[in-house]
């Protein structure tokens, strides 16, 4: 019998529902104030989690949730972009998937 491996479970800084860390996007606060995408999930630094979602990512932008959770001043307009462009490629596991008419 095989021993179940632990699967690291974050939250959503936008809407706080919960995920498997390899399933949200990271974003961290560098040492020097900086902020960036961290899509492998190693850089040192406080970080925050959003959804692969456009919709989780403007949420965060409108009501300045990453600021808030990154205890920074301002998110750089480059770093919504990439996001927005990330959760755009990125399969949506949320989505229920079309289901072909039969009747058709």
């Amino acid at each position: 019998m095989l021993k179940q491996r632990h699967v690291p479970i974050r939250t959503c800084v936008a809407c706080r529902e919960t995920d498997e860390k390899r399933d949200l996007l990271r974003i961290v606060r560098l040492q020097d104030g900086t902020t960036a995408y961290d899509s492998k999930g190693k850089m040192s630094g406080r970080g925050a989690y959003i959804c692969a979602s456009v919709k989780c990512i403007a949420v965060a932008k409108k009501q300045k949730k990453l600021e808030r959770s990154l205890k920074v001043a301002a998110i750089p307009e480059e770093l919504f972009a990439a996001l927005t462009e990330r959760a755009a490629e990125a399969p949506d596991v949320n989505a229920a998937t079309p289901v072909s008419d039969p009747t058709a």
